[in-house]
């Protein structure tokens, strides 16, 4: 009875220890599968309408893939509550990650509340998202230097850097959406270059608006920057000309052209102002060659997408993402650890080295 009871007393310790042992294997194995790929990524991006986010999620889809990882890209097509949604059904199906760039930056804390219940990490992609703790990770680029490197272009191609040419010199200011995160940090960086000049008269905003929330753009929609070009040069031109425009967005400057095309401008009478840009996309590209739009700034979304897969496959194999700022990007209730990529300026002069010779825009596109 003794020798039976020892028998059982092993049995039991040796399929304790073995089931211990299949523990370990299947915490073990899920995370060797989740390094090979088996977890899901949700991708949420703002708008199909910019060609910037198309191919910010194809570079995300194609890079995950090369590790393996299955993903779930999804376009809110400027519909915040179709973007909640989306994530909505993402945490359902049980994604392990949420890569968001989010439409409205402050309409996810909900959503994103459901997001870390479920224990799912959250990186918060080019816009950072607002007002929620539950937000992990932020890839973006350093946006304030977009803007100054927008606004420092139209000033030395003005000559005021150099005291080349008198002046003064009319200009008009435009920004990002009022819900986009960004938009202060483009801004604010344009204006710390501007502002100097403005004060000292050698810049002058005829429409006298100057304030943020006086020059956005709502969803950074070349049309609402149409209309507002429009009525700017009715009330405030006449007889004067328009010498430069601060421009944040490649979509807003081409919107910023129809409206001076109809109003006279691209002749040698009334040539076109400096005009600058972001995103270096195809149209404005074109546009620059073709001497409309003077600059853009080029971000390659191919690296700020690995940056944000680099991020998702440190989390998902219990490791830190490689961070390079985690002081600037308050969200309001946190600081968010950030890794900012450098923006580059680019006009007619090196569009070719930096957007065509890098394989980012093909030549071909640009005929």
């Amino acid at each position: 009875m003794r020798t039976r009871r020892a028998a059982i007393s092993l049995t039991a310790v040796a399929l304790a220890v073995s089931l211990a042992a299949c523990g370990q294997s299947s915490t073990g194995g899920s995370e060797e599968k989740k390094s090979a790929g088996d977890a899901t990524i949700g991708i949420a991006m703002p708008t199909k309408s910019s060609e910037r986010w198309i191919a910010d999620g194809n570079n995300m889809v194609e890079q995950f893939k090369k590790l393996g990882y299955k993903t779930n890209l999804q376009y809110g097509e400027d519909d915040v509550d179709q973007q909640v949604s989306q994530i909505e059904n993402m945490i359902t199906k049980g994604v392990d990650v949420l890569v968001v760039a989010a439409i409205d930056g402050k309409a996810l804390s909900d959503v994103l509340k459901q997001a870390a219940d479920q224990k799912i990490k959250v990186i918060s992609y080019d816009r950072l998202i607002l007002g929620t703790p539950n937000v992990d990770y932020y890839a973006s680029f350093d946006n304030e230097k977009v803007g100054a490197l927008q606004a420092g272009y139209l000033v030395e191609k003005l000559g005021l850097k150099d005291n080349s040419k008198p002046g003064p010199f009319n200009i008009e200011l435009f920004a990002g959406s009022p819900d986009d995160n960004n938009t202060g940090y483009f801004f604010g960086g344009a204006m710390k270059v501007l502002q100097p000049f403005i004060d000292s008269k050698k810049l002058v905003v005829r429409s006298g608006q100057t304030k943020l929330d006086q020059v956005t753009t709502l969803r950074w929609d070349g049309g609402n920057a149409q209309r507002r070009m429009d009525d700017l040069l009715t009330k405030s031109y006449g007889s004067q000309k328009v010498d430069a425009v601060l421009s944040p967005y490649d979509g807003i400057s081409i919107g910023i052209l129809s409206a001076l095309k109809s109003d006279g401008y691209g002749t040698a009478a009334k040539p076109y102002p400096l005009i600058s840009g972001q995103d270096a996309e195809v149209a404005s590209i074109k546009s620059i060659i073709a001497g409309q739009q003077t600059m853009t700034v080029y971000k390659d979304t191919r690296a700020l997408a690995k940056q944000a897969v680099q991020m998702a496959d440190a989390v998902l194999n219990d490791k830190k993402p490689e961070v390079n700022d985690t002081k600037t990007y308050n969200n309001g209730i946190k600081v968010v650890p950030s890794f900012l990529l450098n923006p580059v300026s680019v006009d007619k002069t090196n569009y070719q080295a930096v957007v065509v010779d890098s394989g980012y825009i093909k030549a071909s596109d640009l005929s």
